[in-house]
């Protein structure tokens, strides 16, 4: 593990989950159980990891042909033969992410295919920048040195805040908050709060479109949850990691061999991948189910892990009338999916300024939220550049669309983008595009207020049938990457109990807030309304 501490955690207040006594070989008796995993995404492939290591046979189907989800790496070539790496765009991952660590660990032992993020600074419309740089670590220290060095916060703001309305943001209670806030909108819980216009547009909303939604269709709670992941619940601090590789070699083809590798020492099960393969429903049957793919295929399995999309959740469980009870089954209708976003990735002939950073985010200035310079830490990229005297620089908009937009709309998109980096960056208006590639997609979990109670869990009404995926619900302070990463570990963990096996330990930030008074004021403020 990394001598820093940035491996799995150096918070002394993280949660700690220990694993299930079991056994270490469910299949050390006789006929190892067979698991079917349906998506590779994160959580997908933490449940595949879960199980092979206590000696399940692992089937993982996976539509598209590459692993990692929405975290997926592929290449694309050119008309000209030219090879690039692609993928959905920047994913920070931060030290909190201590399940997704985990994960990583499988391949990667050290996390040597991270690298270290030193500050990802914000810059809004009226030129305010905000940095990460050089905070401390403990809370509430962290973010009160941020506010009060903030250009978009003042003395005077901290006194007109509403100390009584705002103590479930210090106050942070996972699942709690969830009674307390999610039947209200982050926009609304900010004004009540009376937090300033200029440092919630810089600030909060970076986090509250990390969902892919404006502030007004994004839950309190959410962004409640996610205030006290990154600041007042965690001594992690709010630096974070990216991978030195395009995600499928820096990421998923470590932990892709680890997984298939035969006689690997504390790991009896195998896992064996199916990509490009659509599943088109699940029957169950008197000894487990029957996975049909679209071809007509089926695969036995003793129990089943479902970690695809939300969309693709929906349609499996649609085409399986068998499947589950009423209730669940609407609970599973009736989850959403968060506006559309574009990733809009350039190969420029020319470079951007040496002091321009890997990432920058952006407030008020849309429709862009963040401006990546890959070619600042992904080897691919890097050598693009060096090879080409250019740069590879990355576009995000984030909930651009309710649907994907027509061809004329999508093309005036860009040319927004493009126009709002050449302000941003002034050299690269004279840069020519050699290369250019544009994702429209609409497949990330809304989080919008309500839905929290209405979300399926990990467990179903079949016990060897269960969930995973970040838009699952689960009873922790996890989010993004990290929610994906934890449900496939409890996904497994679940399914091990059915057979005697031994779980995996878990960690989170801490459950609740720091401040005892904060909780009791906020609890007794709900209590009275």
């Amino acid at each position: 593990m990394k001598k820093d501490g940035s491996g799995l955690g150096r918070d002394p207040r993280r949660a700690q989950y220990p694993a299930a006594a079991g056994r270490l070989d469910v299949g050390d008796a006789g006929r190892a159980p067979r698991a079917i995993v349906v998506g590779a995404g994160i959580a997908g492939l933490a449940a595949a990891t879960g199980l092979a290591e206590r000696g399940f046979q692992v089937e993982v189907i996976e539509r598209e042909r590459y692993l990692g989800g929405r975290v997926g790496g592929w290449t694309e070539q050119w008309a000209d033969g030219t090879r690039v790496g692609m993928n959905r765009g920047f994913h920070a991952i931060f030290a909190q992410y201590y399940n997704l660590r985990k994960l990583l660990t499988r391949g990667d032992p050290e996390l040597r295919g991270l690298r270290r993020m030193d500050d990802y600074p914000l810059i809004d419309a009226q030129g305010h920048r905000d940095t990460f740089r050089g905070l401390p670590r403990t809370p509430p220290w962290n973010a009160l040195a941020f506010a009060l060095r903030s250009p978009t916060f003042r003395i005077g703001d901290l006194l007109r805040i509403n100390a009584r309305t705002a103590a479930p943001l210090a106050a942070v209670s996972v699942p709690q908050i969830y009674h307390w806030l999610d039947h209200m909108d982050a926009h609304t819980f900010l004004r009540d709060i009376n937090f300033p216009d200029a440092a919630r547009h810089l600030a909060f909303e970076v986090f509250s479109r990390s969902f892919f939604a404006e502030p007004e269709h994004t839950s309190a709670a959410e962004l409640a949850t996610m205030f006290h992941i990154y600041f007042l619940g965690s001594s992690e601090g709010l630096i974070f990691d990216v991978a030195r590789e395009n995600f499928d070699v820096g990421l998923w083809q470590p932990l892709a061999e680890y997984l298939t590798a035969p006689h690997i020492p504390g790991r009896p099960g195998t896992v064996r991948f199916h990509t490009g393969v659509t599943v088109d429903r699940i029957d169950p049957a008197a000894a487990g189910f029957a996975v049909v793919d679209d071809s007509g295929a089926s695969l036995p399995a003793d129990a089943v892990v479902l970690a695809a999309d939300v969309a693709g959740l929906r349609r499996i469980v649609a085409a399986s009338p068998a499947l589950g009870d009423h209730t669940w089954r609407i609970q599973v209708a009736e989850l959403g999916t968060a506006p559309a976003f574009v990733v809009y990735r350039l190969w420029l002939d020319q470079p951007v300024g040496p002091d321009r950073p890997g990432f920058l985010g952006t407030g008020q200035l849309d429709p862009l939220d963040n401006i990546s310079v890959l070619d600042r830490y992904e080897r691919q990229a890097t050598e693009w550049a060096r090879e080409n005297d250019g740069s590879v620089v990355e576009l995000h908009a984030y909930a651009v669309a309710e649907q994907t937009p027509p061809a004329a709309t999508q093309q005036n998109l860009r040319d927004r983008l493009l126009a709002r980096l050449h302000d941003l960056y002034p050299e690269t208006s004279g840069a020519r595009v050699l290369g250019e590639t544009v994702l429209w997609r609409q497949d990330c979990p809304r989080f919008a207020p309500g839905d929290f109670a209405r979300r399926p869990g990990v467990t179903t009404p079949h016990p060897r049938l269960v969930l995973a995926g970040d838009g699952i619900r689960v009873d922790l302070p996890v989010a993004l990457m990290e929610r994906a990463a934890t449900t496939g570990w409890i996904a497994a963990n679940t399914l091990l109990r059915q057979w005697g096996g031994a779980g995996h330990t878990l960690q989170t930030v801490p459950g609740h807030g720091r401040s005892a008074m904060l909780r009791t004021l906020a609890t007794r403020d709900r209590q009275l309304r």
